[in-house]
């Protein structure tokens, strides 16, 4: 459901995919707001393809240490999703590294849904990857399920920025979890503050199918401190 140096256009983007890094954050204290006309989560459809609105609160620590806060609305605005997330970013001789925790949390309309993640990304100049674990679930599917990806990111031109990426879902036993494996491809091009992204899967479930879609955003952050 975040590769954020910046945490401005990458708001927009990683948070909703689900990718998260918040160790090179500019000022330690940043507050976010953001617009999209779909929240697409791991090539999902988390709105039932409607517009959301979303904010959060980071902080970042000169060692390394970030937690965070994420709220979006979800489909109609009924319903909504609160993020709790802490990590920690260091080097490993090349590679850039994030290891962390977050909690999904869904305090109205679904809170059987809340899950949490162990997570880890790795990046090396304009490549990425990364690994998220289900530790813990409320539904009545399984924990374990695994979310992989890999990414690139290019600058085009000055404030002109490709992303790519691919991800995959296991769900350890989708027949007793109500979903099923699926892949999703992403591709996007972020300017200044705006986000326009192609997001395409091949599941079949019900609600976010395997239709190509299109979505943009905009997102902003300030300085607290």
């Amino acid at each position: 459901m975040l590769t954020k140096k910046t945490l401005k256009a990458a708001v927009a983007i990683f948070a909703l995919l689900g990718v998260i890094n918040l160790s090179h954050a500019e000022s330690p204290l940043t507050g976010n707001i953001g617009l999209t006309s779909n929240y697409i989560w791991r090539g999902v459809t988390q709105t039932g393809d409607d517009s959301a609105i979303s904010g959060g609160v980071d902080y970042a620590h000169a060692s390394g240490f970030y937690a965070g806060t994420w709220v979006s609305s979800l489909g109609g605005g009924s319903q909504y999703e609160h993020d709790l997330y802490a990590g920690y970013g260091f080097k490993a001789g090349p590679f850039d590294l994030d290891v962390g925790y977050i909690m999904y949390m869904y305090p109205v309309g679904n809170p059987n849904a809340d899950f949490s993640e162990v997570y880890v990304n790795a990046s090396i100049q304009n490549f990425g990857f990364g690994a998220a674990f289900t530790v813990d679930s409320d539904s009545a599917g399984p924990d374990d399920n695994m979310y992989l990806y890999a990414k690139a990111d290019f600058e085009l031109k000055k404030d002109l920025n490709l992303h790519l990426l691919f991800g995959t879902y296991d769900f350890d036993a989708p027949d007793t979890a109500g979903a099923e494996d699926y892949k999703h491809f992403h591709v996007s091009l972020s300017k200044n503050d705006f986000v326009f992204a192609l997001d395409k899967n091949d599941t079949d479930l019900t609600v976010g199918g395997d239709d190509l879609r299109f979505s943009v955003s905009y997102s902003m952050t300030v300085d607290l401190l």
